[in-house]
């Protein structure tokens, strides 16, 4: 992340940092499936009946009063289908939803590169992603006052918010929530007793739209276009089952009607699509958008609704977990109230709390990645149009910190979006690489005056294009992320699909690497090793340094990465072993005999800030596996662990999750439950913490801060690292597991060989695992100092017991 001591600028005053597609990007187009706001092939199955409530039931957050206008995207609870997202207010007399579209984004490709050869970084060249409506539902005579017993809250298992109050003898209940199935948001209000409803229905835009009626059809619209040429729309109606529902010039006005059904649509003509400039040029994003609004009235609302429940149902209840048992006093807590305990001083750990935020992670998961474009900076979730970073995509940690939970956590469709997004965008940044990486200007060019495959900026977005400064270890990063996805499915299909992005970034490192000499302690003599060319350590020290370890380690797996795709899949096995080469030649790190760390340069010195929140020369501990006390030198661990400590235990929320993640690679449990009790630790005014909402705030500066949803789904990643360790061939169970949560099991837990785990533990021992192949062949199983031999069949399970330590 840029550094919080230079926080963004507002909107529109950014400091600027400065055709052969078509050919090609056909291609690729057949390699991937992600959709556009797209008309449904068929009706969606309904269920035959309203879903059963599970057993347990499933976590909830909820509050006694609703969320206050200026502060939704801290109070406002998100709801998401992954394309369309909504914050949601909830006070009695005005339901408040902010709407965004994952593909309302200005900008461009932007690649003109500015006087010191990078990318402009700026809301109109490289664009933002932006807020696509506001939707207000006015209801008179509620008025706070006036009403009691007020609770709102969200049901992380099904997917709704929901709200009740009583007025006047009457009690009032709405829902709302956003269905992937109809690709629609239904708020639905209802009530017990002799009460109605009256008020008014208004759709705004944010981008100084004109709303409008259609009066047959009983729907309010807007549509509009950006400077890029991107088209969007949205829409809504309302019907009731009593009472009347009218259209006026610019709203819709319900009297009297004992119960409402609200329904809002739209989308942009965004496609995936490199060869056509990113969009569907026969996308009609204003008929497509009241077309759903309509298709989904027609249907009664429970059975909209229980379709929803079962499809979110279906993906959320892939696992389960509990850290142990909350008191009955902290179970009678608010959410907010119950985070402000949990933080006091001398407080009892609250492991329902913290089971619910892994599970609020896995909730995000779900709602912001299903069939659309990737999770940013703040998924999918604005309350203005001037997000901080512009929402963008961060290559050196936030989007891959992102992915991390989801096959880890039962979601691996989730992942999708992803590697969807990565070869939707591979043309252009192929073309872009080819074209004007070797600029002189820039400083980070390749000395061999050489360049092949792709290479992106720190930021990314959704049109092709890079911004901030170019950063040549961005691809290693994805490609090792998308293939990580691979060693949990061991899906042969996935791996072919991101065959080409792996190539690419070889051939881009192959023409990068450059030949230094180091002394070789073991010989006592000077031998020739690879390194990276002038490069930087995300985000501090010198840019000029040869070799710094973020990037050797990077290059270093994904070398091998790409030698284990071409042996799975029998390509290229000739290149392969070239680049399997050229991973043997290449210089890995040292443990520095001045400071005892392990280097984060080719320098014994540290060269940047001791506490500085990025973890760069320990990506070969996390998420990487190369370094890890199991078969490391002692020597290497105790220069790893002495890093880690010096880079301290405060600092943001996604860097306090990264720090907990490699804490939990070295066995230290009760290190890592710091820092994950440190970012539950409710935010005061801008500080770094947890929002009411559970929303996880960086703090940019005294004035500001900043929600960044990266430590929403990199905590829950750290906490599952506690819980269950895996690499190829070898689980570990509770490797790191603290003590307050002794108690406790889990199902769903995923492991790379394509294994799930259930188990279940009592005094921080393992009693009974269950481990079922879902592509796996052959794993260890370890449990402490126990270890069992698997085999199994894809489909099939076994249950494994252990003695106590």
């Amino acid at each position: 992340m840029p550094s919080p001591k230079t926080p963004p600028a507002p909107a529109g005053s950014y400091p600027s940092r400065r055709g052969l597609l078509a050919a090609g990007a056909g291609a690729f187009a057949a390699m991937f499936a992600l959709p556009a706001f797209t008309a449904r092939a068929a009706e969606p199955p309904r269920p035959s009946s309203t879903p059963a409530a599970p057993e347990p039931p499933a976590p909830r957050l909820w509050y006694s009063s609703p969320a206050d206008d200026a502060r939704m995207i801290k109070e406002g609870l998100p709801l998401g289908n992954g394309r369309l997202g909504a914050l949601v207010g909830s006070a009695p007399a005005r339901e408040l939803l902010h709407v965004t579209d994952g593909t309302l984004w200005t900008g461009g490709r932007n690649d003109v590169l500015d006087q010191d050869g990078q990318f402009p970084y700026g809301r109109e060249d490289f664009g933002s992603f932006t807020q696509l409506a506001l939707l207000t539902v006015t209801l008179e005579g509620h008025a706070a006052g006036s009403v009691s017993g007020y609770r709102r809250e969200l049901d992380l298992g099904d997917g709704v918010v929901r709200t009740r109050y009583t007025k006047d003898g009457t009690t009032y209940a709405r829902e709302v929530y956003a269905s992937h199935p109809d690709d629609v948001i239904v708020l639905h209000l209802t009530r017990e007793g002799k009460g109605t409803h009256s008020g008014r229905v208004e759709l705004s835009g944010t981008h100084g739209e004109t709303t409008g009626a259609h009066r047959a059809e009983g729907s309010c619209s807007f549509t509009g276009s950006f400077a890029n040429g991107l088209r969007y729309a949205a829409a809504v109606s309302a019907r009731s089952t009593g009472g009347t529902v009218t259209v006026t010039d610019d709203a819709v006005v319900f009297t009297d009607c004992p119960d409402l059904t609200v329904v809002l649509c739209g989308g942009t003509d965004y496609a995936p699509d490199a060869a056509h400039g990113f969009r569907d040029p026969a996308a009609d994003p204003h008929r497509l958008a009241r077309r759903k609004v309509l298709d989904a009235l027609r249907h009664d609302p429970r059975v909209v609704r229980d379709t929803h429940i079962a499809d979110h149902r279906r993906l959320f209840g892939t696992f389960d977990v509990s850290l142990g048992t909350s008191s009955r006093a902290q179970r009678g807590l608010d959410t907010w109230a119950r985070l402000r305990a949990r933080a006091a001083a001398g407080a009892a750990p609250d492991p329902e709390l913290e089971a619910t935020y892994l599970q609020y992670g896995r909730y995000l998961m779900i709602a912001g990645s299903r069939d659309s474009l990737p999770l940013g900076l703040q998924g999918l979730w604005l309350d203005g149009n001037d997000p901080d970073w512009m929402g963008d995509y961060h290559t050196d940690i936030n989007v891959q910190m992102n992915y991390w939970p989801a096959d880890r956590a039962g979601l691996p469709g989730c992942f999708d979006a992803l590697t969807d997004y990565c070869l939707s965008q591979l043309p252009v940044w192929t073309e872009v690489t080819a074209r004007t990486f070797d600029d002189p200007r820039n400083r980070f060019r390749n000395s061999s005056g050489k360049v092949a495959g792709w290479a992106v900026a720190f930021s990314t977005n959704i049109h092709g294009g890079s911004g901030w400064w170019w950063h040549p270890a961005a691809n290693a990063w994805l490609c090792n992320t998308l293939f990580a996805h691979y060693e949990y499915t061991q899906d042969r299909a996935t791996l072919a699909r991101i065959f080409p992005l792996l190539k690419g970034a070889c051939e881009f490192w192959e023409s990068r690497l450059v030949t230094t000499t180091v002394d070789d302690p073991a010989t006592g003599r000077t031998r020739e090793v690879l390194v990276d060319d002038k490069d930087w350590s995300p985000e501090h020290g010198p840019q000029d340094t040869r070799g710094n370890t973020y990037a050797q380690e990077l290059v270093h797996a994904l070398f091998g990465n790409y030698a284990r795709a071409c042996a799975v899949l029998r390509r290229e096995r000739r290149h392969a072993r070239t680049v399997t080469d050229l991973r043997n030649r290449l210089y890995l790190p040292r443990v520095s005999p001045t400071t005892g760390w392990l280097e984060e340069w080719m320098s014994p010195d540290n060269l940047g800030e001791t506490t500085h929140r990025h973890l760069s020369p320990l990506i070969g501990l996390f998420p990487g596996d190369r370094v890890h006390p199991a078969h490391s030198s002692p020597e290497l661990i105790a220069g790893v662990r002495a890093l880690l400590t010096a880079r301290g235990m405060d600092s943001y929320g996604w860097a306090n999750a990264w720090r907990a993640l490699c804490w939990a690679r070295l066995g230290e449990a009760e290190t890592a439950y710091r820092l994950i009790a440190t970012n539950l630790a409710p935010s005061s005014g801008t500080s770094n913490g947890t929002a009411p909402n559970l929303f996880d705030i960086y703090q940019a500066d005294a004035e500001r801060g900043i929600f960044q949803i990266d430590a929403n789904l990199g905590t829950p990643t750290a906490m599952l690292e506690m819980l269950l360790y895996s690499r190829p061939g070898r689980i570990e169970l509770l490797p790191a597991l603290p003590a307050a949560w002794a108690e406790g099991h889990a199902r769903g837990l995923g492991a790379r060989g394509a294994f799930s785990v259930d188990m279940s533990w009592s005094a921080g021992e393992v009693t009974r695992a269950v481990v079922r192949s879902t592509g796996g062949t052959a794993v260890t199983v370890a449990a402490g100092r126990h270890e069992r031999s698997v085999r199994l069949r894809p489909g099939r399970s076994v249950t494994l017991t252990f003695p106590g330590r």
